[in-house]
């Protein structure tokens, strides 16, 4: 009798234990129904993203595009806007590194069109996050037959000499250029000049990409002044009104800074000189700034 008195409580204990244990374990479940938790505790969880190394610590990385003048030709340094551009940017404070300067005498929008194709060139594109890009002065002066008269056709042309001396440009004055012929160039090459911006800020959305406008090199031959100086303006505007539409795009004029003062340029009457380049190098360190 005692034996089985026993037995019925030690019946009634279990239930007991087990009931509470069920609620229990019910309260749980119903926690991780309202309120779920990961497997891993929260400090173990990946944190926010971090911003590549180079925007951290504000590193500007240069890559220069375009013709001779992207190039330096005419700076006996051997500097050019670009070079001085980034001692400047240095020199304020700034970190700059110049990845490459592919500048190319004589290139043309068309010309630098077919170098954006090379794997290369996108790559060094690619780890830019500032561009630097000087280009259409042949396509307008040059591929209009300003600078020269020849018998091929300079839509297919894209590296063409550049003007050698002043008589040169004397002589062409004779020939009576119109300021129509001086235009005729520019609808085809401003189009191409939209084209290869697009290109650029296709291969990288992410960087700047600063154009430097035309100047006119002939303001000291009166009858390259006028004609000169519209095609220069329509080339300019054509561009700013391309660069406008782009929120990671900047004009950087030049047009002042040789007009009335072709002392700035180098002996060969269309190049600047060194200290022409340092007028443009500090106008791109002011738009990078």
């Amino acid at each position: 009798m005692k034996d089985s008195k026993w037995i019925w409580r030690l019946v009634s204990l279990i239930s007991i234990v087990t009931t509470i244990i069920f609620i229990v374990g019910f309260g749980y479940a119903v926690k991780d129904i309202v309120n779920p938790q990961g497997d891993l505790p929260e400090t173990s969880l990946p944190q926010e993203t971090s911003s590549p190394a180079e925007e951290q610590d504000g590193l500007l990385k240069v890559v220069a595009l375009g013709d001779s003048l992207a190039k330096g030709t005419g700076d006996n340094t051997g500097s050019g806007f670009v070079k001085r551009a980034v001692q400047g940017l240095s020199s304020g404070g700034e970190k700059v590194t110049l990845l490459g300067n592919l500048g190319i005498n004589g290139l043309t929008t068309q010309g630098l069109q077919s170098k954006l194709a090379e794997e290369g060139v996108k790559y060094t594109i690619r780890q830019a996050n500032t561009i630097l890009i000087s280009i259409g002065a042949n396509d307008l002066f040059q591929g209009s037959g300003i600078t020269q008269r020849r018998s091929a056709n300079p839509e297919t042309s894209t590296e063409v000499p550049p003007i050698e001396n002043s008589e040169q440009a004397k002589d062409i004055a004779d020939e009576e250029l119109s300021p129509q012929e001086l235009l005729a160039a520019l609808p085809a090459a401003s189009k191409r000049l939209e084209e290869l911006l697009l290109q650029i800020n296709k291969i990288n959305p992410q960087a700047r990409i600063y154009y430097l406008g035309l100047y006119n090199p002939f303001g000291d031959i009166p009858d390259l002044l006028v004609p000169g100086n519209q095609a220069v303006t329509a080339w300019n505007n054509a561009a700013l009104d391309i660069i406008n539409r782009h929120s990671n795009m900047t004009l950087v004029p030049t047009f002042d800074l040789f007009h009335n003062h072709l002392e700035y340029l180098s002996t060969d009457h269309f190049h600047p000189s060194g200290e022409g380049y340092q007028r443009m190098a500090d106008r791109v360190v002011q738009a990078v700034r």
